[in-house]
């Protein structure tokens, strides 16, 4: 079994490395990150540039490699023939924050997955919902562990065609989850608001801020078993059409 593992917060984050040490006890693992931070670059494929890759040494002395491509590109790459070898799975993360609801649009980390999924090769997304405001380096050991039996059931059992799993974790410790839920994304409420300030010379620059996002916290969505202490298994399509839509607009005349 050969995975490939990435990210969106770059080579040298430690959610990467967790994720692919416990990896590792499932195959061959090659870590493929950017070599940067790229979170909420959403799905990005470059296309007008060239792409550099690089081989770099994580901190537990095993080879990565490193591209100054977005998160996709780091599938893209490697799935597309730089790394010679088939590879049989892209496991995604950890990221440092949760990614839930519409979170999905913006995360590198998931569309990390799903630019495996289009390339016909099973993709898992994995975040943990740390807490907000927390100082020090994060404990992912529980995410990394949940990781490996989600990604481990997956490739025993499969998944459906076009399925994209995203998978998050409450920051607790492994004996304290009260469990494993299938969930739907929830609501994700952003408290965005921009900043305006101005330079040296006057002129204005700005900043999206704002204080951070919560939930509607509804039973049976993500949001909702992170706060009830399960881990969240949402299944995603990449099929983004709204059937029910699709009746209404039928109905349109255009004459």
């Amino acid at each position: 079994m050969h995975i490939l593992v990435t990210n969106d917060d770059g080579v040298t984050a430690p959610g990467l490395l967790a994720l692919a040490q416990e990896m590792r006890k499932l195959g061959k693992v090659t870590v493929f990150a950017p070599d940067k931070n790229w979170s909420a670059s959403g799905h990005v494929k470059t296309m007008e540039r060239p792409l550099r890759v690089k081989e770099v040494i994580l901190a537990d002395g095993s080879s990565a490699f490193a591209s100054d491509g977005a998160p996709s590109d780091c599938v893209a790459l490697p799935l597309l023939g730089l790394i010679e070898e088939q590879i049989d799975m892209v496991v995604s993360g950890i990221n440092p924050n949760a990614n839930i609801g519409h979170d999905i649009t913006y995360s590198g980390t998931v569309t990390a997955a799903m630019e495996a999924v289009i390339a016909g090769v099973r993709g898992v997304a994995v975040s943990l919902d740390s807490p907000e405001g927390h100082r020090g380096p994060l404990d992912y050991s529980t995410a990394a562990v949940v990781a490996r039996r989600v990604v481990e059931k997956v490739l025993s059992d499969g998944l459906p065609e076009g399925v994209v799993l995203n998978l998050n974790i409450p920051y607790l410790l492994e004996s304290e989850l009260k469990g494993y839920m299938v969930t739907r994304q929830g609501l994700r409420v952003y408290r965005d608001a921009l900043d305006v300030r101005a330079d040296p010379r006057g002129k204005p620059y700005y900043w999206i801020g704002g204080e951070a996002p919560t939930g509607v916290d509804e039973p049976g969505t993500d949001f909702g078993a992170l706060r009830a202490g399960y881990v969240s298994i949402t299944p995603l399509q990449l099929d983004l059409t709204h059937l029910k839509a699709m009746d209404v607009l039928k109905q349109w005349s255009f004459v």
